[in-house]
């Protein structure tokens, strides 16, 4: 597995002092109500020059808290997060869903936390045992944690990729492509392993960018085409040969359980050449690929 590097300063999510954008939302109305209403007065009537100052006192706060307060507004959705800077630090992150408010002249910059999937292109690797091959992978991921995601890395979604891919290589590397004797772990028979050490390390990988793994596997798995044709032969051989030693040790053992229960039943008397023609023709007849056909011998052994 990689070492885990956390850099030197690793940011951390806290929550946001902000608050519900519907209260905000009540005091802009009323305030506009106001407003329009002290308009409407000093349009409608003769105003005296202390009664126009005093407007002029009112109506121009009014107007400006007015501003201040439709600038801080801003919209979550379900599964999305706002993270609050004020003027370049980092203030914490709002995760409440619906209409939000937050004073103006902080920043608001809105990252998603829903579960993305990504599907990885086929890339060329060489396993355990030195031969090419093809491998994809599909990668189900979320931020667990806003502020590494987006002040550790410079972009979060490009460091996935680039993060995925090592991985992958790493684990195509890591084992072999196939074993006929399943005498060990491959890439091709241990596919449960196989993903859970794949996530493991992805996760392992991406912790530095406040990014976490649900869910990972193989999607692509094949010998390049370069040698895909050879490999195919020596799978064959390899199967016909294991299905051979099966055969043999099968024929071996059915020889010998016959032969003891022959000599235990006192059935017949063998001696050393009838005992090696028994089992000459016991293997015949259970290791060939054809029908036995047979031979019904009307004299003795000897002739």
């Amino acid at each position: 597995m990689p070492e885990s590097h956390q850099p030197i300063s690793s940011s951390r999510e806290t929550v946001a002092r902000t608050m519900s954008g519907y209260v905000a939302l009540v005091l802009f109305i009323v305030l506009l109500v106001v407003v329009i209403g002290s308009i409407a007065g000093i349009a409608g009537s003769e105003p005296s020059d202390a009664q126009v100052g005093g407007f002029l006192a009112f109506i121009i706060p009014a107007v400006l808290v007015l501003v201040l307060l439709a600038i801080g507004f801003y919209m979550i959705q379900p599964n999305q997060a706002a993270a609050i800077t004020l003027f370049g630090s980092y203030r914490g992150t709002d995760r409440a869903s619906g209409l939000r408010w937050v004073w103006p002249w902080m920043t608001k910059t809105k990252v998603s936390v829903r579960a993305n999937n990504v599907v990885s292109e086929k890339l060329k690797v060489n396993d355990l045992r030195g031969n090419p091959i093809e491998i994809a992978t599909n990668v189900v991921w979320r931020i667990a944690d806003t502020a590494q995601a987006l002040y550790d890395v410079d972009d979060y979604r490009a460091f996935v990729n680039v993060q995925i891919e090592s991985a992958v290589r790493s684990i195509g590397s890591r084992y072999a492509y196939d074993d006929v004797e399943d005498a060990e772990i491959t890439l091709r028979g241990s596919h449960e392993q196989v993903n859970r050490e794949l996530r493991t390390e992805l996760i392992e990988r991406l912790q530095v960018a406040g990014i976490t793994v649900d869910e990972c596997g193989l999607t692509h798995l094949a010998y390049a085409p370069e040698i895909a044709g050879a490999m195919l032969r020596r799978q064959q051989a390899e199967a016909v040969i294991g299905a051979r030693r099966k055969l043999v040790e099968g024929a071996v053992s059915m020889v010998e359980m016959a032969l003891s229960m022959l000599s235990e039943k006192n059935v017949v008397e063998l001696d050393d050449e009838r005992r090696a023609a028994m089992v000459s023709n016991l293997m015949v007849v259970l290791c060939g690929e054809r029908d036995a056909q047979p031979v019904l011998n009307t004299g003795t052994l000897y002739q």
